[in-house]
């Protein structure tokens, strides 16, 4: 009878045992879980911080240039220049930040940066609109172009959301009452689509005189599309999206080389470069492509991880 007590009670240790190993086991194991949850719900919002920042510096460029052209007429166009680059530098320090809290003064800055990017797109609207016949195409090629606000506008909403972002929970994040991966796939795959659009009208208005203007009109939309599916559908890998949105970044690359080779073709090349900058391609405008393709990358990255 003793030996039989002596038997269970070894067991009992044994198990006890087992089970505290167990438990000193996965507790490191946890604790690695959660640093990875961690690390991609910042690296998320990282990468959205550096994504409106390449908008914003695509942004910047632009409006100088264009009102530049328009020789600040109202004193209302020196304020988008000067907000894209605080816009810059908002995404540049956010970036490189690995807190887990939202930053105040970067938040007011994009939020600063999509309001005045919502009334530039007003003003825009109502420079076409004055023109003798209104809404057609001819004003819509020629007037105040209207890509450049709203991609201000979509560069401070990217800001916003990943500011928003670092105060979720590292485990199933959310945004807007939705979960963060789609939240944020929706919005990258909103912006692409606009951004496409854009580009299918310059190129429309160049009547698409070169093979080469075809790829942002077909390459992006086709990633915005794959984009909005992964962000509606349950969460699984999504390697084609991933392909196209990658090729996405490489179209906005390429074509800032072809608009630097399309104003070097210019009468006077680059040496008569203040002239040719206005009449030639729009170099500021293809990196657009690039920034809301790093953005999607990550939306389709957190979007991937979360449950389903």
């Amino acid at each position: 009878m003793t030996n039989n007590r002596m038997r269970w009670a070894g067991i009992a240790c044994i198990l006890a045992g087992v089970a505290a190993t167990a438990a000193v086991m996965e507790r490191p194991q946890q604790r690695r879980l959660c640093k990875r949850a961690r690390q991609v719900h910042i690296e998320t919002s990282r990468a959205f911080n550096r994504s409106s920042a390449l908008l914003a510096g695509s942004v910047l460029a632009d409006s100088a240039m264009e009102h530049y052209r328009g020789s600040f007429s109202n004193p209302v166009m020196y304020v988008p220049p000067l907000v894209a680059t605080f816009s810059i530098l908002a995404g540049l320090h956010g970036g490189a930040d690995r807190h887990a809290q939202t930053h105040t003064v970067r938040h007011a800055i994009y939020w600063g940066a999509a309001l005045t990017g919502l009334a530039g797109t007003g003003f825009h609207v109502y420079n076409v609109m004055k023109r003798p016949g209104g809404w057609n195409w001819n004003n819509l090629f020629y007037a105040a172009p209207m890509g450049a606000p709203t991609a201000l506008l979509l560069s401070g909403a990217l800001g916003a959301a990943a500011e928003r972002l670092r105060n979720q929970p590292a485990r199933a994040p959310r945004l807007l009452g939705m979960p963060a991966g789609r939240a944020l796939g929706l919005l990258s795959g909103i912006g692409l689509a606009g951004t496409a659009a854009e580009a299918w009208l310059l190129h429309f208005r160049g009547s698409f005189q070169h093979k080469a203007m075809y790829a942002p009109v077909s390459i992006p939309p086709a990633a915005s599309a794959l984009l909005l599916h992964a962000a509606l559908t349950s969460p699984q890998p999504r390697w084609l999206a991933r392909v196209m949105l990658r090729m996405t970044w490489l179209v906005g690359w390429l074509g800032l080389a072809f608009h630097v080779r399309g104003v070097a073709r210019h009468h006077g090349g680059w040496r008569n470069w203040s002239q040719n900058l206005f009449n030639g391609p729009p170099v500021p405008a293809p990196p657009s492509f690039a920034a809301m393709a790093l953005a999607g990358l990550a939306a389709l990255r957190l979007r991937e991880r979360e449950p389903r």
